[in-house]
């Protein structure tokens, strides 16, 4: 596929094996030597607990926003590619992982694929994604929702903590 014009994509990043923080580091500098990618925003870095499979270290969590010619589907390529350069092994669902990045909103697309869905289908009952993607933007709507809504209706809020200022 061919790049297209210039787009918003809100990034979510986590990382609970190693150097948490530094492999965060790495994957934004990745990021952002993207072709036609640039970083726009990132949120605080947060300090959370384990979703899915419990038996697991705590994460931290962050959003960034880049803008990028990208298409989504060469994007999501791009960011397997770096989830492979900082070793990131898909054995258990939900599992420890040197770095996942998930593509959570991309301009205002909807996105069904197998591989892809846009908005990410499970960002509106996490709020270790909502709480960083406030930082960047505290206004947001999603599906018509202000966005504290839907991180009062989340469960695992209590296990978000903040955990210190991005500073690459």
């Amino acid at each position: 596929m061919e790049a297209q014009k210039s787009s918003k994509v809100y990034i979510a990043l986590g990382s609970n094996m190693g150097n948490r923080y530094e492999n965060l580091k790495k994957a934004i500098k990745a990021i952002s030597a993207l072709d036609n990618t640039k970083l726009i925003k990132s949120s605080n870095i947060y300090e959370t607990e384990p979703v899915g499979y419990l038996a697991q270290d705590k994460f931290l969590n962050m959003v960034i926003l880049v803008e990028t010619n990208l298409n989504p589907l060469m994007l999501l390529r791009k960011l397997q590619e770096i989830e492979n350069m900082l070793q990131r092994k898909r054995l258990i669902r939900w599992g420890p992982r040197t770095i996942d990045l998930d593509i959570l909103l991309y301009d205002k697309l909807t996105i069904n694929l197998p591989e892809l869905q846009i908005p990410h289908p499970e960002m509106l009952k996490r709020a270790f994604v909502l709480i960083p993607l406030k930082d960047i933007e505290p206004d947001m709507e999603i599906y018509g929702k202000d966005i504290d809504r839907y991180i009062d209706a989340c469960n695992d809020k209590i296990g978000v903590k903040h955990f210190k200022l991005f500073k690459d």
